[in-house]
């Protein structure tokens, strides 16, 4: 029997939590390491989609290995619980176009992310029961090509096609031997032709002409 799955990107593709986290983590880096330095929005969006020994390197290249992941992995975690209590900012009409696409497709999320900011975002909003599995390089330090090719094999998927912004989503979809659906409206460019949303509830017309 055919299962087909939508596989969802998160930052920049469902939601903008930039200013969320941009806020937790100068709280934590004050506390922790630099009381005058402030994370900015344009930090954030400038990280965003990197695994996140990455965005350690890219926002503390001044301090060693060991100081900066641990510096990270302290403001992921406080991250987590902010984003628990606070949401983000939602892609117009998501929930509306998620529970459309609920009828036809199976729908799962993976990302780059921590651990727990997927929980995060589900557990705010109450979408749970829309995404069916998730993945990120929190959990078991993967990169993400390797992720969607793992989520699709354990979801059994006869067809599934990955959804994202950036370039790097792309890359990891072919690593990952899917077709590939840029969300246009997030924060990166595509260097390939490859379908296109202008708005998240393109979604459900588009898919229909990557998956049959």
């Amino acid at each position: 029997m055919d299962k087909k799955g939508i596989i969802f990107d998160m930052d920049g593709t469902l939601w903008d939590s930039a200013e969320g986290v941009a806020k937790s983590w100068t709280r934590i880096v004050n506390r922790e390491y630099d009381a005058e330095r402030v994370i900015t929005v344009e930090d954030i969006h400038g990280v965003m989609g990197k695994t996140m020994d990455k965005i350690a390197e890219a926002l503390f290249p001044e301090l060693s290995e060991e100081p900066r992941l641990e510096l990270l992995a302290k403001c992921c975690d406080d991250e987590n619980a902010y984003l628990r209590e606070h949401g983000g900012v939602l892609y117009p009409e998501l929930e509306e176009t998620l529970a459309e696409l609920k009828k036809d497709y199976h729908l799962y999320i993976v990302s780059n992310c921590q651990s727990g900011y997927i929980e995060a975002f589900l557990e705010y909003y109450g979408f749970g029961h829309y995404f069916e599995d998730i993945e990120c390089f929190g959990n078991n330090g993967l990169q993400k090509g390797e992720n969607i090719r793992r989520l699709a094999d354990r979801n059994s998927l006869s067809e599934a096609v990955y959804v994202g912004d950036i370039q790097g989503d792309y890359d990891a979809t072919m690593e990952a031997g899917l077709p590939f659906i840029h969300a246009a409206y997030g924060f990166g460019t595509i260097a390939q032709k490859t379908p296109v949303i202008r708005c998240f509830a393109e979604l459900p017309t588009v898919v229909k002409t990557v998956i049959f």
